[in-house]
């Protein structure tokens, strides 16, 4: 299914083009606003004017993992705090943790595309779907969340722990998606398992899994436990 068929039904040609004028403006802003990635496209003699299709995205830096640590904490928005709602943070295990500042204008396109993602999968105003991505710095669980009520389903915020009581809320609620990691999926099939319960009590039929890497094994496993189509 299709959630905006305006811009994900374009043409091929369409769409190269909207790009190339996306990745000048963004050049161009954080050139402008951003001394780091001033300094590394001065380095290179590169100028904003000098992006200007997609395929020009070859001549620009890499920004590596280093790079979000060493300009920690907000070293590399294009955009003062004053303009920033709200700050999500990586959990820092390898260092510095990653921050992330997003304006209001940043939510409204991120909750778009999120929608756009779960209309894909098959999900529509009539679904109750369980988000199971921690809430809080982490930003799936919020980025779930609002992507599902801009669709217009429901959205059941479980989050992370008390999975006795999520497989409750599953049941008596007739929740139809879920968003979390696939190796919860899995946690919660088995929890499932050992409640005397199966996906045949449940009316679970989509899922969507991320923030950690995934097999085609595991989803085949999620699929047949959980009785549902799993997507990425």
């Amino acid at each position: 299914m299709i959630w905006n068929k305006n811009k994900e039904c374009m043409s091929r040609e369409e769409l190269r083009d909207l790009q190339g004028k996306r990745l000048h403006k963004l050049v161009d802003l954080v050139y402008h606003n951003t001394p780091f990635y001033r300094a590394k496209m001065q380095e290179m003699d590169l100028l904003p004017d000098d992006i200007r299709t997609i395929d020009d995205i070859a001549k620009l830096p890499f920004t590596t993992k280093a790079d979000l640590r060493d300009n920690y904490p907000v070293g590399l928005l294009a955009t003062p705090m004053s303009e920033i709602v709200r700050i999500h943070a990586s959990s820092g295990t390898t260092g510095n943790p990653t921050i992330v500042g997003y304006t209001y204008r940043d939510l409204e396109i991120w909750k778009e595309v999120i929608a756009r993602a779960l209309t894909a999968y098959g999900v529509t105003r009539g679904d109750i779907v369980s988000v199971g991505y921690g809430y809080g710095l982490f930003t799936g669980g919020l980025g779930a969340h609002y992507g599902v009520e801009h669709l217009g389903a429901t959205v059941l915020p479980t989050s992370t722990g008390n999975t006795e009581k999520h497989i409750r809320l599953l049941r008596d609620l007739g929740v139809t998606g879920i968003a979390c990691t696939p190796s919860y999926a899995l946690y919660l099939a088995e929890a499932l398992h050992k409640q005397g319960l199966s996906a045949d009590d449940l009316k679970l039929r989509i899922g969507a899994f991320g923030a950690e890497p995934w097999t085609e094994n595991m989803r085949r496993e999620i699929e047949e436990r959980l009785g549902i189509q799993a997507y990425n």
